[in-house]
């Protein structure tokens, strides 16, 4: 996919080479380290190909995914830096288009018990909750010790809800 142009003067493209320093850092302070774990798997974000939002010449979100076959796409991170202007919608979008073009017939991700924010956006966009895996977090603690014990809102960090979208 090339350049997308959405609302609200975001520009999405998909990662290039260049932003591979930013997307390390990016995870690192948001997510405690690069790598991502989802569903016991451990994938390295840095590496992974994904789109980035950008609005006044600045980088404002990033997501990245993962084909699990040539049918289903996981997002495996959304970052959105400038809330309540559409990065992460729009990049959502961008990866959507993408899967479909790619011949997907499902997009599916994974949030913690704890991120309530997300929950609400992505079920406002289509997402549905396909899944709750409880206690998850124990095995993905054991692949990427800097999970914390407590998330959002002071909630236990226990349970991965598996959200997806039929394409």
């Amino acid at each position: 996919m090339g350049e997308f142009i959405s609302w609200n003067n975001l520009t999405v493209r998909p990662l290039s080479d260049t932003d591979r320093t930013w997307v390390r850092d990016l995870l690192a302070e948001h997510w405690g380290s690069s790598q991502i774990v989802s569903r016991g798997r451990l994938h390295d974000g840095a590496a992974l190909p994904g789109f980035v939002a950008w609005a006044g010449g600045e980088r404002v979100g990033l997501l990245t995914y993962c084909f699990e076959s040539a049918t289903v796409c996981e997002v495996t991170s959304l970052n959105s830096l400038a809330e309540g202007i559409g990065a992460g919608t729009a990049l959502l979008e961008a990866v959507i288009t993408m899967a479909r073009e790619a011949g997907c017939v499902r997009v599916w991700l994974v949030t913690t018990n704890d991120n309530l924010h997300a929950l609400g956006f992505y079920q406002r966009r289509g997402f549905v909750l396909k899944a709750v895996h409880n206690n998850a977090l124990e095995t993905s603690r054991r692949l990427k010790p800097e999970i914390p014990l407590i998330g959002m809102n002071n909630i236990p960090l226990r349970d991965e809800l598996e959200l997806e979208m039929l394409l």
